[in-house]
């Protein structure tokens, strides 16, 4: 088969389109014919940069969330036949975890497409238990950014927050893949929703196509000032934060409400910010970290998609898989407007890139 492998830490070019092997399912494991998987800033561009915290063992296939078809199951694999539909939950299971828990497990995380060969080739070979049938009435683009954000949104607001009906929302970064998520997971909750974005046309976005109730140009606006506005004075009961960039995490913070929750499942750009204790301690707030979801969670995501209550986040484009450089190279000067996904269906006729 035909994969982008990875034998070293670097710049785009070190990924290497190549004729591998394609994999045998062992007893537990589904073999996918991949037909999509994102382009992630964390998982991906950091990753191949040697940035992540965790690292791969090479050679190595990246990919943490392919969508494709089941062609072959490995010994006890019942869940799941050939021929299913499936999108792929990246978070795979410790001994230790607890079912119903999985964004909890206390033991090694572990991520498929670090810790085993993921989705940047034609075919992979994965966790049986990580693998999820999606209806025939989502595409696979659709099904790759729906399981890639739609599971971990409902994860930080339901369980992590706690958000109740009428409380107040702050999304920031509101048109990206898990912030489009989470300004509809928080509609749906009863909540009153203001998105918050870098320009006028993105927080446009945000209200006609995914529902929010007000926007904010953080950009442009004195965000905390705008929020007070909007909520009477109150602030924001609870606040989805996933840039993590310095500049825009004091204008979030201060938008918490007193008892306010701040969660968060992202760092895209750094991740290092400031941080007031004494307006934490005194406004009794809460900060959350949390990137993973629930298998509850998942199985909630794709029976939303499946009723066609959740517009999928954007996609900006579908690159063939043996163009992953270039699309790395695009992610990373922010050049897409909405998600990047890879097709490794475009790409079996193609040369051999070394």
């Amino acid at each position: 088969m035909k994969a982008m492998v990875l034998h070293e830490f670097g710049d785009p070019e070190v990924l290497r389109f190549e004729e591998i092997q394609t994999p045998e399912p062992q007893p537990g494991e589904v073999l996918i014919k991949v037909h999509n998987v994102s382009v992630n800033v964390s998982l991906d561009i950091n990753l191949r940069k040697g940035l992540y915290p965790l690292k791969p063992s090479f050679p190595h296939v990246m990919g943490t969330d392919p969508v494709g078809k089941v062609t072959a199951v490995g010994d006890g694999v019942i869940r799941v036949k050939p021929g299913d539909r499936v999108g792929v939950q990246t978070a795979m299971r410790s001994e230790l975890c607890v079912p119903g828990h999985e964004a909890d497990d206390p033991g090694p995380w572990r991520l498929i497409g670090i810790h085993c060969w993921g989705g940047y080739a034609e075919f992979a070979s994965l966790p049986a238990e990580n693998v999820f049938v999606i209806p025939d009435n989502i595409s696979f683009p659709d099904a790759a950014v729906i399981m890639r954000h739609l599971p971990t949104a409902r994860h930080l607001l339901h369980v992590k927050a706690g958000l109740q009906a009428g409380e107040w929302v702050l999304v920031m970064g509101a048109t990206g893949g898990l912030a489009s998520c989470c300004v509809q997971v928080a509609k749906r909750m009863g909540a009153m929703v203001i998105a918050a974005a870098g320009s006028d046309d993105r927080v446009q976005k945000a209200i006609e196509l995914f529902g929010a109730d007000f926007g904010i140009n953080y950009r442009s606006q004195d965000l905390p000032a705008e929020v007070m506005k909007l909520t009477d004075g109150h602030g924001a009961d609870v606040v989805t934060e996933n840039i993590g960039d310095p500049d825009l995490w004091s204008g979030a913070m201060n938008s918490l409400a007193s008892l306010g929750r701040l969660v968060t499942a992202g760092a895209h750009a750094g991740g290092e910010v400031k941080l007031n204790l004494m307006k934490l301690y005194i406004g009794r707030q809460t900060i959350i970290g949390s990137p993973g979801a629930n298998f509850t969670d998942i199985e909630w995501a794709i029976e939303a998609a499946r009723k066609g209550s959740i517009r999928p986040p954007s996609i900006d484009r579908i690159m063939p898989l043996h163009e992953a450089a270039e699309a790395h190279r695009l992610v990373e000067r922010r050049v897409p407007i909405g998600k990047v996904l890879l097709d490794p269906t475009q790409s079996q006729d193609h040369p051999t890139i070394n």
